[in-house]
């Protein structure tokens, strides 16, 4: 069968829906907007047009309306970079996303010859950061913080259990993966258990078994929550009762509507809900009220919109050179998140690292110390 051509940009967003009116600022954002991880895509998507829409009802960027594209990637890097190579044809000033990190790395160096920023609210890779060029920056912590994180909790909350990682073979996946290995490592603890899945998988019968055999207590879970909720039941189909601790792929209700009542104790990485903010509410209002909600990584594309405006007004313009220096030159501004700096490298100055678990089907932040729900002070 012969394939099909890659479709340009403008019969793209035709089929997307998304096409923008003829505008003065045209920016990007890619995320997967079809496939297993549409919902979080659509979290960037829902997060990303708000903050536009708000923008724009404030008179725009320096008297200049944004418009926004919207492309899906599917988190596939071969699609990212069409999608990059696209977006650089059209002209876009600057690219919100891509959503996984997977995507976000390859079209990265496509943004970089072309000279053009990208602020990702969502890849937590460190390669993003510590192999990018100078145009990225990312509003999440990193992996690697996440990881040392959670092998810390699971160090102190659990001793003595046997610990398994079951991870998907993704590459942001992977890393969190590894960087958990080697937190527990580094303090004399080594994994009973090192299992890799692609992404796709449907039958977790067998792994769950071997999780089981091998008497795992804890289950290190890097993985979609597609995937990550099929193991959960399958685990609890197999009789384990181990203690399943994630990074932020599992902060998501689809996570629940997938693993049912498998969910249910799950403990997840992710920073601080931004719903709970004082800076948030509004936003979060405006969202309920169109029936949409404000979860995950809503608010955080949102706030990556805030970063592309509150640097285009420090330096008068659009010019991704200058842009990128003002949000990595350890300037401080305000935004739906609460106060951002980035580091010299784009990452956040200050990560703040919060545990979200999952009880009676939905995800609560809860108090590291304890476990328990609710935390009082949810400032970063």
């Amino acid at each position: 069968m012969m394939k099909s051509p890659r479709l340009p940009l403008l019969l793209l967003t035709l089929l997307l829906g998304a096409a923008p009116a003829l505008a003065d600022i045209q920016i990007g954002a890619a995320a997967p907007l079809s496939g297993p991880n549409a919902a979080l895509g659509d979290q960037l998507r829902r997060g990303v047009q708000a903050a536009v829409d708000d923008i724009n009802a404030t008179g725009g960027i320096r008297g200049e309306k944004l418009a926004v594209t919207f492309a899906d990637d599917g988190c596939d890097p071969r699609k990212a970079i069409d999608v990059a190579t696209s977006f650089v044809s059209a002209g876009v000033k600057a690219v919100i996303g891509h959503y996984c990190s997977g995507a976000s790395i390859p079209a990265s160096k496509v943004y970089q010859k072309a000279g053009i920023l990208e602020i990702s609210p969502a890849s937590t890779n460190p390669k993003y950061t510590d192999e990018g060029g100078w145009n990225v920056v990312r509003l999440v912590p990193r992996d690697d913080a996440q990881a040392v994180a959670a092998a810390a909790l699971v160090l102190d909350k659990f001793p003595g259990k046997s610990v398994a990682i079951v991870s998907d073979q993704a590459p942001a996946f992977a890393a969190l993966a590894a960087k958990f290995a080697a937190a527990l490592q580094q303090k004399g603890v080594t994994p009973a258990l090192q299992l890799t899945f692609k992404a796709g998988t449907k039958d977790f019968t067998a792994l769950a078994q071997q999780v089981q055999a091998a008497g795992a207590g804890v289950v290190y879970l890097p993985a979609t929550y597609v995937e990550g909720g099929l193991i959960a039941q399958a685990l609890r189909a197999a009789g384990s009762q181990a203690q399943i601790v994630s990074g932020d792929s599992l902060v998501t209700e689809d996570y629940g509507n997938q693993a049912k009542d498998a969910a249910d104790g799950t403990l997840s990485t992710f920073t601080y809900d931004a719903r709970k903010f004082p800076a948030a509410q509004g936003i979060v209002q405006r969202l309920r009220d169109q029936d949409q909600t404000a979860e995950g990584f809503t608010l955080y594309a949102y706030a990556a919109v805030q970063a592309l405006a509150a640097a285009a007004e420090a330096t008068g313009g659009l010019d991704s050179t200058r842009m990128a220096e003002w949000l990595r030159g350890g300037n401080r501004f305000d935004t739906a998140v609460g106060p951002v700096t980035f580091d010299a490298r784009g990452d956040l100055a200050n990560p703040a690292i919060a545990w979200f678990k999952w009880v009676d089907g939905r995800y609560v932040e809860v108090d590291p110390k304890t476990l328990l729900p609710p935390v009082l002070d949810t400032t970063p």
